[in-house]
């Protein structure tokens, strides 16, 4: 069977010059696989230089993988030519971190819907665009009266960020890369902005890729999880099931960083006393966190734990979990329910 997006053992390494030999890996032979006749939302989580964004770029054609492959309906991206390589652009879309940087100044708002309408051939009229455009900012609960026809600095940043959730709907995408979208809005306005990217999964069957550090809303949002830590895989499997019982040191320090509403309870109350990242994990032949891990052990350092399966939809790369049997990282998507 043909997969609609596939990674295949997917590593990217940034280098510092075009000859330099030492460099920075971002992403190690990371796999996942989503199916155009299963549509999920799944969360890619982990804190700044966790290699997030990357899988983002990757997914999206702007930067090549270093080794691996990025497949999108069973073809290499990268050879994509002509109508393919065409519907891929449409195909895939994304809505990033910054509600204001997609918007040109000097357009009203317009302009960011009438682009890709024009330059996919998306109407057969002016009066059709205008239905379209209608539509798609009703869907994502914006009136089109009192959207259109503004510039971009009369919008609140929710608004922004739903028109770019609209424009994305506009080309009936297959697949929606989320990176970060409600990070830079309002703590009121994320419910909303989350519920239209759920809405497009539901009432649209679009697979969403949903990038974040925060596990709260990854929680209310996802199916599935995979935590990175300096671009390896710490924690995969169903979402309820990896924050409620988490069974890597990692994910358990991520978790117990999440505020409370308790007054009484402080943050970091569980007691994962971790190291301060000094860089000195970096490079290391072993497990990335072991550095600031304080379960911490010799065998941590000789090599990469494999992803070991803790239950029927978790698997957690460490070796605290050695007993357990080991899952192939090509096979991950396995234990990611959809």
């Amino acid at each position: 069977m043909t997969h609609l997006l596939e990674f295949r053992n997917v590593t990217k390494t940034y280098t510092r010059g075009y000859f330099a030999d030492a460099g920075t890996t971002a992403l190690k032979d990371f796999s996942m696989v989503l199916d155009e006749d299963s549509p999920t939302i799944m969360t890619v989580a982990g804190e700044s230089g966790s290699g997030k964004t990357t899988i983002a770029m990757l997914l999206l054609g702007f930067i090549e993988p270093t080794k691996g492959e990025i497949l999108y309906k069973g073809k290499n991206i990268k050879n994509l030519r002509g109508e393919e390589r065409m519907n891929f652009r449409r195909e895939v879309q994304a809505v990033f971190q910054d509600p204001f940087a997609v918007f040109n100044p000097f357009y009203m708002v317009d302009h960011l819907l009438t682009v890709p309408i024009e330059r996919f051939k998306l109407a057969k009229s002016k009066a059709d665009a205008r239905n379209k455009m209608e539509e798609a900012l009703t869907s994502v609960g914006l009136r089109p009266e009192d959207i259109l026809g503004r510039f971009p600095h009369q919008l609140s940043g929710g608004q922004r960020q739903r028109i770019n959730v609209a424009r994305a709907l506009l080309l009936k995408p297959k697949v929606l890369v989320a990176d970060e979208p409600v990070s830079m809005v309002d703590a009121s306005l994320r419910a909303n902005i989350l519920e239209s990217l759920r809405g497009l999964h539901r009432d649209h069957g679009v697979s969403i890729v949903y990038i974040t550090h925060d596990l709260t809303t990854a929680y209310h949002v996802a199916n599935s999880i995979v935590v990175l830590y300096k671009g390896a895989v710490m924690e995969a499997g169903d979402v309820e099931t990896v924050i409620q019982k988490p069974e890597h040191p990692y994910t358990k320090l991520l978790i117990d960083s999440i505020p409370w509403p308790e007054l009484d309870r402080r943050w970091g109350s569980d007691g994962m006393m971790v190291k301060e990242a000094d860089g000195s994990d970096i490079g290391a032949k072993g497990c990335r966190f072991m550095g600031r891990c304080p379960h911490a052990v010799d065998a941590c350092g000789v090599s990469v734990p494999p992803l070991y399966r803790v239950g029927k939809t978790q698997v957690a790369s460490c070796v605290l979990h050695s007993a357990k049997p080991v899952l192939p990282a090509a096979q991950l998507t396995d234990v990611l329910p959809v």
